[in-house]
Order: structure tokens, then sequence, then C-alpha cells
């Protein structure tokens, strides 16, 4: 991607509190996370959080809770499965049990739950995430009338689209900052499928394994899949790095920022989130600049994986191009 050479010296000084989530994949590098300055961790298990870095243990889970609490942050639970009858059959358990911890929030798409919480009288806020769905403040209030006390914003929203919202919204629309999108999931194991039906005995199809599809005569695409107990899981050509446009996200009222280390993995998503923090700690002191963002986004691309492609997303589109 070939940047511009900034124009100009200073953004607009801005006053404002700004809150960082980072996915966490260990008790390791959620230290290291929690020093280099971020807000809120976020974390999941096997069962019932969808697209975790790592599915963690309970204990894991309430080991990692307590550290956050040492450190005066907090914890978010990925709850943001697509949940079946077996799964809504056992989720008061594990409810339960993020209740006897003491997790902070959960993350939440599946109305059930939303449900069970309510019925129940959970003492659980939750963070509204029904993935690429959350396109409208109408439908992100809608959920604030249910509870919700916050909503991810879908990753394909130009910024059009986000300045029209953002006075309308009930409650902080989270903005995904840096990592891969999610762009299909479906849950039929459509990689097993395909192994099936060309007759071959490979049989890596998770995270690590690393494939890619593209489409038909467009060698350029190279959608990340993988499949675990969820289904098949389909990601955006590129990666997200927002990093040159976080003064204007906080100018329209973006200011909680999500950090996602699904394929960015150890010591290099650590890397990359001491750059936000520091980008974060300009913005509020009001001394951002438009070289500085250049330069850390710079410094991005070196940590970010080989292979892996970075731009805005659907952000710097015209609005009415998206079908």
């Amino acid at each position: 991607m070939n940047l511009k050479k900034p124009e100009r010296e200073h953004y607009d000084i801005i006053i404002t509190m700004i809150t960082i989530t980072s996915t966490a994949e260990s008790l390791e590098q959620a230290k290291a996370l929690l020093e280099a300055g971020v807000d809120r961790l976020y974390i999941g298990e096997k069962n019932y959080g969808l697209r975790v870095p790592t599915a963690l243990t309970n204990e894991e889970i309430q080991k990692l809770t307590e550290l956050a609490h040492e450190a005066g942050k907090t914890v978010t639970v990925a709850v943001n499965a697509l949940m079946h009858t077996e799964m809504m059959a056992k989720i008061k358990e594990f409810l339960d049990f993020l209740v006897e911890i003491k997790a902070d929030r959960i993350a939440v798409g599946d109305a059930g739950v939303i449900f069970i919480l309510q019925r129940d009288k959970y003492e659980l806020p939750f963070t509204y995430d029904a993935s690429t769905m959350v396109a409208s403040a109408r439908q992100v209030n809608f959920w604030a009338n249910q509870g919700a006390i916050e909503a991810v914003l879908a990753r394909e929203l130009p910024k059009e689209e986000l300045a029209d919202m953002t006075d309308e919204l009930a409650v902080p629309g989270e903005i995904l900052v840096y990592g891969a999108t999610v762009i299909h999931h479906s849950k039929r194991p459509l990689v097993q499928n395909y192994y099936n039906f060309i007759k071959t005995e490979e049989n890596g199809k998770d995270r690590e394994r690393n494939l890619f599809v593209s489409e038909p005569k467009k060698v350029d695409t190279h959608y990340s899949i993988f499949e675990d107990n969820h289904g098949t899981h389909i990601f955006a050509n590129d990666d997200l790095d927002m990093m040159t446009e976080l003064s204007d996200l906080v100018a329209m009222g973006y200011d909680h920022w999500k950090l996602d280390g699904i394929f960015t993995r150890g010591e290099d998503f650590v890397a990359v989130t001491k750059l936000f923090v520091e980008a974060k700690n300009l913005i509020e002191k009001g001394e951002f600049t438009e070289l500085k963002a250049f330069q850390l986004d710079e410094e991005i691309r070196k940590i970010h994986p080989a292979g892996r492609t970075l731009s805005h997303g659907f952000y710097d589109l015209d609005k009415d191009a998206i079908k």
C-alpha cells in the first residue's frame, strides 16, 4: 500500500478517554498487555467463544480475570457463539461460573442468551456482538433497550455511515482498529467437506494450518479460512489497521477500540498493542500528529505477519457503493 506523505502537522486537540480492548491468548501475554496499558482483556473458551486466539480453560479464565482486577483493569468473556439447543441447555452453568469469578462483562450475539440473562436476573453486563450484522444505530439502540451497555459495530461500515451513526447511538460502539475481519461463518464443516470431495488424506483445517481460499479469476484474493468446533470461519482479504485514522474516529466519538490477535500472535501482538497505546496517550494529551500516525503505522507493518495484507477495509468506500 502506498502511503501519502502527511500534509498537516497537527490534528485538532481532542479531550477524551479512550478504552482499548485487546484479545489475550495466555496468562503470560495478558500480563504483558496489561503492563503495556490496555484497559480490557477479551478472552473466551472452546464451547461459547467464537474466534478467540486461544480457547482457554475455565481455570485460565479465572486466573486471567484475577490478574486483570489486580491491575485495576477489566475482562470481557466471549459468549458470542451461535447457540443451539444442546448449548443452551448448559449455558447457565457457564454464566454462573462467570458470575462467581466476577467477570466484568460478556460479549453476546444470541438473543436466547440475552433472554436467559434477563429472565434469571444475572448481574452480568453485556456487549452486543452480532458481528457483521450490527450496521445501524437503530439496531444498536434496540439492544441497548434490552440491557446492552456497548455494541460491537460491523467491520464493513464506511466513514460516512459511522459519522451518520455517532450522534444516534445510545451506548458506545466498539470499533476494530487492528486485526482480522470475519466475513462468513457456517456451522457446516466446509473444509472437511472439501477434503472429502477431493479424496485427500489432508486433515489440517485449524487456524495454525494457515489456509486461504480465493475467488475464481481473482488470483489476488486470499481469504483466511479455518474450521473448529463451531464450524467454518472465513476472513476478509485484508486485516484492518486504522492507525492513520484514529484521530478522525475519536473526533466522531468512537473511542472504544478493539485489537484482535487471532492471527498476530505472542510478542508480536503485544508490540502492535503498545503502538496503539502510544497513539491513545498522545491523542488524550492532544499531541497526536499525522506524522506520528504515519510513523506508528510503518512500525505496525514491520511487525504484522508476512503474507497478510493490511488496509482500512470498507472505511474509505462510498457508502452508496456498498450493497
